[in-house]
């Protein structure tokens, strides 16, 4: 029976977890909607007051002013959430670059998930 009621439970935890996913990449095409993408490029500038975050299908983004730069890493990237702590190695010293590693944190959790591989950032700007 115990073991019934713990199914029960993680179950319900992932359903959420995909509700949640789902949420947020609907955000993400809404706030894609009306710009059009531009050429990708392999670096772009960081700055301290953004940050790189993941979206429930895989991609990252990163908004710097009127632009959102979004990028679909080399490697899956299993497991990353909105919510996570991404750990970017930046080789490129102050730019995220394709080929930099990313890792996430889990809120309440010190040790990081996979490493994976950023590909190109493709910039989407209003016309």
């Amino acid at each position: 029976m115990r073991w019934l009621l713990i199914s029960l439970a993680l179950a319900g935890c992932a359903a959420g977890a995909t509700g949640w996913n789902a949420r947020e990449q609907a955000a993400l095409e809404r706030d894609l909607g009306g710009r059009v993408a531009g050429e990708p490029e392999s670096c772009i500038p960081w700055r301290s007051t953004q940050s790189l975050h993941a979206v429930g299908d895989g991609r990252l983004v990163y908004r710097e002013g009127r632009t959102i730069w979004v990028n679909q890493p080399m490697t899956e990237c299993r497991g990353m959430e909105s919510t996570d702590t991404l750990i970017v190695e930046m080789r490129g010293g102050s730019r995220y670059c394709r080929g930099d590693h990313v890792r996430a944190l889990e809120s309440g959790s010190s040790i990081p998930g996979p490493m994976c591989v950023l590909g190109d950032f493709t910039p989407y700007r209003r016309p």
